[in-house]
């Protein structure tokens, strides 16, 4: 009867075994992850927080990249001339043709989630549905084949830092563990 207010703070690396994109292979991912009890007279709460690195490809730089594309295209392959399928297929294979690739960077996502009571502590379900809201996780195994297909889910989900957090946040108010 000498305090009422009581806080826990546990932090920790969850590590969790991720399947490569396409390949057969596999590696080890650490996650960053902090636990959080509060007690404030009658109220208690707890917060799990979580970080997630993912890639994330800028749509300007993507803009532009396609525009000094078609540039090139336009430089190399004259209006009104006749288009030879193989001779544009040798182009786009060739540095000649794909004259600038938009940036990409590797970026955390760092969640805090306040959790409904009754619930364990879903760490991996809240991992989860980050790198499924952003679609793009770093990746810890990559073969040629996989490095195409995390090539391919980076040009489809082109986002900025804003765009990340919208997704991140529209996922998590999906989940009923989420009181906020």
């Amino acid at each position: 009867e000498l305090s009422d207010r009581a806080l826990l703070r546990v932090r920790f690396d969850h590590l969790l075994r991720r399947a490569a994109l396409t390949s057969e292979h596999s590696g080890w991912r650490s996650y960053p992850v902090e636990i959080s009890a509060r007690l404030h007279g009658m109220q208690f709460e707890v917060e799990l927080a979580v970080e997630a690195q993912y890639s994330s490809t800028c749509p300007a730089s993507a803009a532009l990249a396609r525009q000094l594309i078609q540039e090139r295209f336009a430089a190399d392959f004259a209006s009104g001339t006749p288009l030879q399928h193989n001779a544009v297929l040798a182009w786009l294979g060739s540095t000649q043709g794909i004259v600038a690739t938009p940036h990409s960077q590797r970026s955390m996502a760092k969640v805090r989630v306040k959790l409904v009571p009754g619930f364990d502590f879903p760490i991996t379900d809240v991992i989860d549905l980050v790198e499924r809201a952003l679609q793009t996780p770093v990746q810890t195994a990559v073969k040629r084949e996989d490095e195409q297909a995390f090539a391919r889910a980076n040009g489809q989900n082109l986002m900025l830092c804003e765009d990340a957090a919208r997704r991140t946040q529209r996922a998590l108010d999906a989940d009923e563990r989420a009181a906020g």
